[in-house]
């Protein structure tokens, strides 16, 4: 079977016939190559996952492994979906759409946190898994009920979305630096203004004065703030 029919076979309903027909025995299942995967990314990091060590970590090799998944894209579709499906959608409230989307964003976050750079995986990425699709008409039921016009609710599921996995990269890049690269400081906020007041006060008048609120903000603070911001906006238009 080729790369676009293997892909196309998981969306369609089982044919217990023709499975019947060709059975064969599997050691593993592309379910099994998913939790393994996410196990390598929550224990190693996104960056780290290749299909060379998650074939290792199946106790087989490439060439087995390439028989349930395409390629590295391909199993990164199948990483994001399998987070999609653990989102529970609203039904759709036209009173509540942005407490409803902002919700669904929060939950997006906390899924992609427990797997340190794994929403690198969503960007670029132009989806066939159900589950992300499932996630994305959902959102588009939650803004057309609230008013928003369809190209407007389109574009501002991708601007969120995409805002969710940069913001979650970010933290996952800051937080791995702080380890391996020993410049705890990046996430250290008195460190970080204490160096914004040191610097020459002729050339940074601003950054010196505003240096409480340019490092303000405790847990999720700025992503409530500019999750906000976006849902205002859209909503005035």
């Amino acid at each position: 079977m080729n790369p676009r029919d293997r892909r196309a076979a998981r969306h369609r309903p089982p044919n217990p016939e023709a499975a019947g027909s060709r059975r064969r025995k599997t050691v593993f299942t592309v379910e099994q190559v998913v939790d393994t995967a996410l196990d390598l990314v929550a224990a190693v990091g996104f960056e780290a996952l290749t299909m060379r060590r998650l074939a290792a970590a199946l106790d087989t090799g490439p060439a087995s492994l390439y028989a349930h998944v395409v390629n590295k894209a391909d199993l990164d579709e199948l990483l994001i979906g399998r987070l999609c499906a653990a989102l529970d959608l609203p039904e759709p409230d036209p009173a509540r759409w942005r407490d409803q989307i902002r919700d669904v964003c929060v939950r997006f976050r906390d899924q992609y946190l427990k797997y340190p750079g794994i929403s690198r995986a969503a960007l670029a990425m132009t989806p066939t898994d159900l589950e992300i699709v499932r996630v994305h008409e959902g959102m588009l039921a939650i803004l057309l009920a609230g008013g928003i016009a369809p190209q407007d609710a389109a574009w501002a599921i991708d601007a969120l979305l995409l805002y969710t996995a940069a913001y979650c990269l970010e933290l996952s890049i800051a937080r791995q630096r702080a380890v391996t690269d020993d410049i705890a400081w990046v996430l250290d906020r008195a460190e970080l203004h204490r160096r914004l007041t040191a610097l020459p006060a002729e050339t940074f008048p601003h950054t010196i004065r505003h240096a409480t609120e340019l490092t303000a903000g405790e847990h999720h603070d700025r992503f409530d703030f500019s999750l906000g911001l976006m849902l205002d906006g859209l909503a005035r238009r």
